[in-house]
């Protein structure tokens, strides 16, 4: 890695929220990280900070609910919620939905990964 992440995501513990918030923060946005997103599981809550032009950083965003868009990782997004899901999203789903997949292209891979082509087998 050649200088500074382009995006980091903490997640924090009851144990890491004044390192997350202040230590770290300070250190990612002296670095140069352009984006910097704080997920707390407990609480079902995010922000989303974004480096200014004066290598500040700004909340751009938080909540509990709602859909993010990244800055750094172009045509990246998540619904927020999707972080606290019980039980959690599949991921094959949800990359298919950032990427834009039809329903019925994502269940005939799903089928073909279980084998399950639609033809019968001999």
């Amino acid at each position: 890695l050649e200088g500074p992440a382009d995006l980091i995501v903490e997640v924090m513990s009851s144990e890491s929220v004044g390192r997350d918030r202040g230590e770290k923060y300070q250190e990612y946005q002296a670095a140069g990280v352009r984006e910097y997103w704080l997920v707390d599981p407990e609480a079902e809550w995010a922000e989303f900070y974004q480096l200014g032009a004066e290598g500040h950083y700004r909340l751009v965003q938080e909540g509990g609910r709602g859909r993010y868009e990244s800055r750094e990782v172009p045509g990246f997004w998540l619904e927020i919620e999707w972080l606290w899901q019980e039980p959690p999203p599949a991921p094959l789903r949800v990359v298919a939905k950032i990427a834009g997949v039809p329903a019925d292209v994502l269940e005939a891979f799903e089928r073909a990964l279980r084998g399950q082509t639609g033809e019968e087998r001999s």
